[in-house]
């Protein structure tokens, strides 16, 4: 056995323990997913209260937090498993707080640029944000038409990824170029989604009465559209 696959045996087992532990509470996984959200205004909170003296410091705090809210992310779905929690609200209320999660980070980078006075990454922020929440929501339209939609590399876990080696290596100002990657790459990845809904649609015949798009989805796959299946596999998003 390699140290990486060990490290990642041992990782797992801990993470079974977190689990076994929370589910022995029969806390709601909903609790866990919403503290979830009130470590990441922590973590928004060291983003904004920034400024050019501690930013290394207080970035470096905000990526450690993130890393505690991402603990939290991960077990809820778990915890709804073991405990036969596992509900279709359960996986709607998980996507609505991610968004929130995202939205209330990058607003933390935005009042710490705008403190800072560089508008140029108060605006890049603003547009990363904006295109987290356009690469979510274009995947969960294209999957109310077409049933699945999974193409596109920016997915959720890989933007947080991205954030949190900002944060903790800001010290050589690695955030700044990490939000041109997240703008570069959710745009792509919106664009790929745009793309890939239109190859799947136009063969469809033009309807006269929006309510008739209701008529034409294509089942998905899997037992309930993949949003909603992520999040109860892992009651993540």
């Amino acid at each position: 056995m390699t140290w990486t696959g060990g490290f990642g045996r041992a990782c797992g087992w801990l993470l079974d323990r977190i689990v076994h532990g929370l589910a022995l509470t029969r806390i709601s996984p909903n609790a866990l997913t919403f503290i979830g959200l009130i470590i990441n205004i922590v973590a928004a909170f060291f983003f904004g209260h920034a400024n050019a003296t501690n930013a290394g410091r207080m970035f470096f705090y905000a990526g450690l937090v993130i890393i505690g809210a991402g603990i939290f992310d991960m077990v809820d779905g778990r915890v709804a498993r073991r405990n036969n929690q596992v509900t279709v609200f359960g996986a709607f209320f998980d996507s609505v707080i991610d968004r929130y999660s995202d939205v209330v980070l990058f607003f933390g980078l935005i009042v710490y640029y705008a403190r800072s006075n560089h508008l140029r990454y108060v605006v890049l922020t603003a547009f990363v944000m904006s295109t987290s929440l356009m690469v979510s929501y274009t995947r969960a339209r294209a999957e109310a038409l077409i049933g699945s939609c999974k193409v596109g590399f920016m997915e959720r876990p890989e933007r947080i990824v991205l954030v949190i080696l900002g944060a903790l290596f800001n010290h050589w100002g690695v955030m700044a170029p990490v939000l041109w990657v997240l703008a570069v790459l959710s745009t792509m990845t919106v664009i790929h989604r745009v793309v890939y809904t239109y190859d799947k649609t136009k063969q469809f015949a033009p309807v006269s009465d929006p309510k008739d798009l209701a008529r034409i989805v294509i089942p998905a796959r899997e037992p309930l559209p993949e949003p909603v299946a992520a999040s109860t596999v892992h009651h993540q998003h």
